[in-house]
C-alpha cells in the first residue's frame, strides 16, 4: 500500500505554470494595490478626523 503523502501536489506541467502565474499577480500587482489603498484609507480617515476634531494640539 502506498500513501501519497503529498495529494495536493500538482503533477503537471500546466497546473504549475498557471500557479505561478497566480503567485506573480499577487506579489506583482494585488499586493501593492492593496498596501496603497490601505495607506490612502487611513490618511484619508486621519483627514476626516482632523476636520471634525481639528488639528493636533489644537486643543
Amino acid at each position: 500500500m502506498s500513501v501519497d503523502t503529498h495529494p495536493s501536489e500538482p503533477d503537471n506541467s500546466q497546473e504549475k505554470r498557471r500557479e505561478w502565474r497566480m503567485f506573480a499577480f499577487i506579489v506583482v500587482f494585488l499586493f501593492p494595490i492593496l498596501t496603497v489603498a490601505l495607506v490612502g484609507a487611513y490618511g484619508f480617515a486621519i483627514w476626516m478626523y482632523q476636520l471634525l476634531a481639528g488639528p493636533p494640539g489644537a486643543g
